[in-house]
């Protein structure tokens, strides 16, 4: 250690030598104690301090500042979530709307398939064209036709042959080379179904009946037969229900 040597104290003639730190200072232990303060002091004078760490402090500060900002992140990140929990808390939930009651459809109606009426009702008089140049009309005098050649013909439903108390049929028929023609009344029902012809070789036709309106109970019937159908054998009515009334030609 180099230093520059101090030197060695001398008498003064005022006193003790200005260069000993100690000297002035009066001490009840004598002379030997002023010499002990003398040589400490001249060894911490010659003590030359080393140079001061300045790194190693600046690495202690940066460590101090960095714990420090992680200590205020850490703060702010949970008084960020504190906040965000407040927030949720208070946003009122909102339930679902309830759904629309749901109204259950009416069950279809079951339409209840009625059977077409056997009976076509006509006014008095009207015309209805029968077939192969016929032509069927009803008053309440009875029944009407006119062949192709324009002659009319009528049948009365009040003649003394019919009793119309209860159920009958009549028939007439006429025709040629394009087949044959034919009608007839039938009465004492108002609950008629149909009329069927029968033919020699067991072949059935059914007729159209027809009648005025209110159920009179009485009515014309009419049907028509190709070439070489054969001659007809029987006629017969039925109710509604499938039951035979009267039967002609039986």
């Amino acid at each position: 250690m180099n230093s520059t040597p101090l030197p060695e104290p001398g008498p003064s003639a005022s006193g003790p030598s200005a260069s000993d730190p100690f000297a002035s200072c009066p001490s009840a232990s004598g002379p030997a104690d002023g010499d002990v303060r003398a040589a400490f002091a001249r060894a911490a004078l010659d003590v030359t301090p080393g140079p001061v760490p300045l790194a190693a402090v600046r690495r202690a500060g940066r460590a101090r500042r960095r714990r420090r900002t992680a200590g205020l992140a850490a703060l702010s990140v949970l008084g960020a979530a504190t906040a965000v929990a407040a927030v949720v808390a208070l946003v009122p939930v909102r339930s679902s709307p309830p759904e629309p009651a749901r109204v259950a459809a009416p069950p279809t109606a079951v339409r209840t398939t009625r059977a077409p009426d056997p009976i076509r009702t006509v006014r008095s008089g009207e015309r209805v064209a029968g077939g192969q140049g016929y032509t069927v009309w009803l008053t309440e005098e009875g029944k009407h036709w006119k062949d192709p050649d324009g002659l009319e013909n009528f049948r009365g439903v009040s003649d003394g042959n019919i009793d119309r108390a209860q159920p009958g049929v009549t028939y007439q028929s006429e025709g040629g080379p394009a087949g044959a023609f034919h009608s007839g009344l039938y009465y004492g029902t108002r609950s008629a179904g149909r009329v069927e012809l029968t033919g020699s070789g067991g072949r059935t036709v059914r007729a159209t009946l027809l009648e005025l309106p209110g159920r009179p109970g009485w009515g014309v019937w009419y049907a028509r037969t190709g070439p070489g159908g054969g001659a007809i054998t029987t006629v017969t009515l039925y109710d509604r229900a499938g039951v035979r009334l009267a039967a002609l030609g039986d």
